[in-house]
């Protein structure tokens, strides 16, 4: 039976910070647009220009393209090949500007739908030469981001009408952070920390490094950080039942429960008892969220959607 825990009677003490407060979305306008022109700008210079290589190639530029009828015009559909999560539309005018001013692009459906096979996704119509030359890597983040947004929809729905949030990580590829999380959140899923700045998150190594692993010396390691960082949530990441205690009398805000085995949750919920905001993480598996759903527990966060997702299947088809 699933458990609608509630924290208005878990007779949990006044929080800082409540899960809600720490449950945000990336939204498309949250991202910087010259940013993303830049990383468009990589892909359009990897293919046109050998961006990358140590030496780069003596004749550049689209050398098939060129073959083509010049001032050509074409209308071409981005169609769904396979039931998918959409995200990344807003990123397909932006590539088409790179090349040529000369095409446009209507979206059918928003980020974050669901859709069939064959299903169009929108319309692209001007110069065919544009088209062809930014087909490619427009696909490239379509496809990427769609695969993200879709498996993320598989963990949110496996934790069914459980109260308890699917977070994300930072395991992300490197320059594309904002938009895999933002595929995260398309997903439905809700975003963890964006960086190193935005949340105090003691973590294992830094506690090992600290010589605060336990007892009053990890006491002392979270009483600093909030008093040091008091306007940022305080995160703990604890491995041990026996840690809770310290760092809940420390006053931390989010208690990141390691690698602990179902039981061993369910005992580390009960003792937390709604003083701070409790999340899980640490292996988890697809199957698994069910179950962890019903023990009341915040948060968990995995990294899974993001670098165990398969890029889905988008054409482009002319006419």
């Amino acid at each position: 039976m699933l458990v609608k825990w509630n924290r208005m009677t878990s007779g949990m003490k006044s929080l800082r910070y409540t899960p809600q407060d720490l449950s945000t979305r990336l939204r498309w306008e949250e991202l910087d647009q010259d940013y993303l022109r830049q990383l468009i700008g990589l892909a359009k210079i990897e293919d046109l220009a050998g961006a990358g290589l140590a030496t780069r190639p003596e004749r550049l530029g689209d050398v098939t393209t060129t073959l083509m009828p010049e001032g050509a015009c074409g209308h071409a559909r981005l169609v769904a090949r396979e039931s998918m999560v959409v995200c990344g539309l807003g990123l397909v005018a932006m590539t088409l500007q790179a090349y040529s001013s000369d095409c446009e692009f209507t979206a059918s459906c928003c980020d974050g739908d669901s859709v069939r096979p064959g299903d169009v996704l929108g319309i692209l119509q001007g110069d065919a030469g544009t088209m062809l030359q930014a087909e490619r890597v427009l696909l490239n983040f379509l496809q990427h981001l769609s695969g993200v947004a879709t498996e993320t929809r598989f963990y949110v729905e496996a934790l069914g009408d459980s109260p308890t949030a699917l977070l994300d990580t930072r395991k992300t590829l490197p320059g594309y952070r904002v938009l895999q999380k933002y595929a995260f959140a398309c997903g439905g899923g809700v975003n963890h920390r964006m960086g190193l700045f935005d949340r105090v998150m003691l973590k294992d190594n830094h506690l090992e490094v600290a010589g605060a692993t336990g007892g009053k010396r990890l006491a002392d390691a979270v009483a600093l950080a909030r008093k040091t960082c008091a306007d940022l949530p305080i995160e703990v990441e604890v491995d041990r039942m026996d840690q809770i205690g310290p760092v809940l009398a420390a006053g931390a805000d989010i208690i990141l429960l390691d690698n602990f085995s179902t039981d061993e949750l369910k005992v580390a919920v009960e003792r937390i008892d709604g003083a701070a905001c409790s999340e899980a993480s640490g292996g988890i598996q697809l199957d698994a969220l069910a179950a962890l759903g019903q023990l009341g527990l915040d948060f968990i966060s995995t990294g899974a959607p993001v670098h165990q997702s398969r890029w889905k299947d988008i054409g482009l088809d002319w006419g």
